[in-house]
């Protein structure tokens, strides 16, 4: 569902990508681990075609993004570590705006509670401006507007930093059942080594542009990957 191909990404002397090569199929869950201005939110940006890369390709369902930029984005979608929302409107007003403005309009007000209700948010808070929420709230109108979009991947940079573990380990459950039950393809960014052994299916570690690193979670466990990735940040 996503692909980079020898994807590559240079901002003068500066090499952001070098040669990035990933799949990551419908079901996976991929988390990308590395510290700050490793390239993590580098991929993210050059598969939603918000930058151009240097060379290489990032393929969306099969298709270059540089050549299908409409279409690609018709099939993802993105949540940020902060997930901008109108804060005078509510959770199902939002809903309902960002749905029609991913061309489907047609969803009335009781399918549209209903995707609330399955992105986890609570019966009274639907109908509450969103300017009251807690950002662990706002991440999930967040999936519900992935859900109303009938995106087929997903695409999320540190969306549970600075969320409490209650709301970290909803959000991740949120993922897994994308993931399991409707076959979601998911690439997130994270600085969380435990929530990416405990939701995700792999995981890959990235320092200074590069891959060095690209594992099964399950063959591995958490104190196992914690001292892989200080590894290959202290080389």
């Amino acid at each position: 569902m996503l692909e980079a191909v020898a994807l590559r990404k240079e901002y003068n002397a500066h090499v952001a990508l070098k040669g990035l090569d990933l799949q990551i199929r419908p079901g996976d869950i991929y988390c990308l681990l590395g510290a700050n201005g490793a390239g993590k939110s580098t991929t993210i940006n050059l598969f939603l075609d918000f930058i151009k890369p240097t060379s290489g390709k990032a393929l969306v369902d099969g298709m270059d993004v540089r050549d299908h930029p409409i279409e690609t984005k018709k099939r993802l979608a993105y949540i940020p570590e902060i997930v901008m929302l109108y804060r005078n409107l509510t959770g199902l007003e939002n809903l309902r705006y960002f749905s029609r403005l991913a061309g489907h309009g047609d969803y009335t007000d009781d399918e549209l509670m209903a995707l609330l209700k399955k992105a986890g948010v609570p019966d009274d808070a639907r109908l509450r401006r969103v300017g009251g929420y807690s950002k662990g709230m706002r991440q999930k109108v967040g999936i519900a507007i992935a859900l109303a979009k009938q995106a087929k991947a997903l695409l999320l940079d540190e969306p549970t930093s600075g969320l409490d573990p209650k709301a970290s380990n909803e959000f991740s459950d949120l993922l897994v059942q994308l993931a399991t039950d409707d076959g979601v393809a998911i690439l997130m960014a994270t600085h969380d080594l435990f929530r990416a052994k405990e939701s995700g299916t792999r995981a890959g570690i990235m320092k200074r542009g590069e891959l060095v690193a690209d594992l099964e979670t399950k063959d591995i466990g958490h104190a196992d990957l914690e001292a892989l990735y200080l590894k290959f940040m202290h080389d």
